[in-house]
């Protein structure tokens, strides 16, 4: 068989992802601020691009100096130098207003780190230079829950047995004794706050427990030996095993309740909460809703006069290789610019549509949310259903009834019985929300109850969608949520 070469022409029709088209895939689905910090690198790595919001500066030209500012008539650092003199026993203002006395340094700064704080309490509690030592080494290894990580736990092993292996991997990595490790353990393991460096939840509410005003022997037996129980709320049981009356084991299981915290670490170290700053804002004028995007801090692009001029003379070699980088880069600053703009379209066109779909819960309240997917709005501007999932995804937006996520509005609806009208999910949640917090805590409602309450209302669940509501809101089972004291 011969086997020969051959030209031949072919038209195909495929779909390519060039780069433009990912830029502005990308921009779509990015929030404001992040849409922010591209567009500010870009302009700072691209020379064509111009942000005209920021201080003028005449591109390719030298920066003006700054001109010098005016001499005070009189030095007055100088002089309250001069005058403050440590030998004339004044106050030195030569030193940094960050400084600060020695004693101050002593004082534990609130809001601190949970090694920081235990760190200081270690340093004047006047251990030893060898046990000092071991306690820095101990504190390394508690979490920020404030328990004793150093040893992964075996899920056989019992509480006992966990703190004894504990025990003896501190004193192995340390190079001490089993004595001197729970030594200095049991001396961390009084510091501020109660409970932290324990090795076990058992461990840490027995010390807790141990150092209440009233000691209750009841609570410590509870905690040493039928914290499952307890966790179960089988009340009689544990009775039964203490020879006491259930009301005893009611009233020390409300002192664990109120009185003891299974994570002392907790209130250190706490990240400060997150602000949410709205991509687009929804206002109400008269009977309309108009509506804004956020471009607080947007860079506002425009190709630089002097690389366009560049472009325009002639030179040599290197001129050629300088043009095709300029013309590069120029495409690439073009694109970016359609690119923003096609998006801020993209974003109020969709927000638009909501707002239509929407205009009756903007008017009463979330009773009138109507359910809406994708594929309406998507219908509704011309776009694909993707391009709206981008869009709404990491966006907020500012309403008269509040700030949400754009997602919260769309929603699959529900019938609400016999009237046929249907509701979103969002709805039935509010509505379970408030039926299980107007309960009453000593004989809370089952899922079949909420469901008949749901009905009451006009909304025919199965009990099985109301448990699928309860636990997407975080709320426990009926037993559970039973209050016994």
């Amino acid at each position: 068989m011969a086997y020969e070469l051959k030209q031949e022409l072919k038209l195909t029709q495929s779909l390519v992802m060039t780069p433009q088209l990912q830029l502005a895939i990308k921009l779509l689905q990015l929030s404001r601020l992040e849409l922010v910090e591209m567009v500010r690198e870009e302009v700072q790595t691209n020379p064509v691009l111009e942000d005209v919001s920021a201080p003028e500066v005449a591109s390719g030209a030298p920066e003006a100096p700054a001109e010098a500012p005016p001499k005070p008539e009189i030095d007055w650092e100088t002089y309250l130098q001069g005058q403050s003199e440590y030998r004339q026993g004044g106050i030195d203002f030569s030193q940094r207003d960050e400084e600060e006395d020695d004693f101050m340094s002593n004082v534990s700064a609130a809001g601190g780190s949970l090694s920081d704080h235990l760190a200081w309490q270690l340093g004047i509690c006047g251990l030893a230079h060898e046990d000092s030592v071991l306690g820095e080494f101990i504190i390394g290894n508690i979490d920020e829950d404030g328990y004793m990580r150093l040893l992964e736990r075996d899920p056989a092993s019992t509480d006992a047995e966990h703190e004894a292996a504990s025990l003896e991997e501190i004193a192995r990595c340390a190079g001490v004794s089993v004595e001197d490790a729970g030594r200095v353990l049991s001396a961390i393991q009084q510091f501020d706050p109660p409970g932290v460096g324990s090795r076990t939840l058992r461990e840490c509410l027995l010390i807790q427990a141990r150092g209440l005003d009233v000691r209750d022997t009841v609570v410590e037996e509870i905690i040493a030996s039928h914290l499952e129980k307890l966790a179960n709320r089988n009340y009689k049981a544990i009775a039964k095993a203490l020879g006491v009356q259930v009301e005893e084991v009611f009233e020390a299981a409300r002192v664990i309740n109120k009185s003891l915290n299974p994570t002392p670490g907790s209130g250190f170290g706490i990240d400060e909460s997150r602000t949410i700053v709205p991509d687009i804002f929804i206002y109400k004028v008269g009977d309309e809703y108009v509506i804004s995007l956020n471009e607080d801090g947007m860079p506002k692009l425009k190709i630089s006069p002097y690389y366009r001029e560049l472009l325009k003379t002639g030179g040599g070699a290197a001129a050629d290789n300088a043009k095709g980088y300029i013309q590069d880069k120029l495409r690439s600053a073009v694109w970016l610019i359609k690119s923003v703009h096609q998006r801020q379209r993209t974003v109020y066109r969709v927000v638009e549509c909501i707002v239509r779909f929407q205009r009756e819960f903007l008017d009463q309240g979330l009773k009138y949310l109507k359910p809406l997917v994708l594929k309406d709005v998507a219908a509704e501007i011309g776009v694909h259903e993707s391009t709206v999932s981008r869009v709404t995804s990491n966006k907020y937006v500012q309403t008269p009834r509040g700030i949400f996520e754009l997602k919260y509005f769309f929603s699959n609806g529900m019938s609400s019985g016999d009237s046929g009208e249907e509701v979103t999910a969002e709805y039935i949640k509010e509505k379970v929300r408030k039926i299980i917090e107007a309960e009453d805590s000593k004989h809370p409602l089952s899922d079949a109850q909420i469901a008949d309450k749901l009905k009451e209302s006009g909304i025919v669940v199965a009990r099985r969608t109301a448990t699928k509501y309860r636990e997407a809101m975080g709320f426990l089972s009926s037993s559970r949520r039973k209050a016994h004291f």
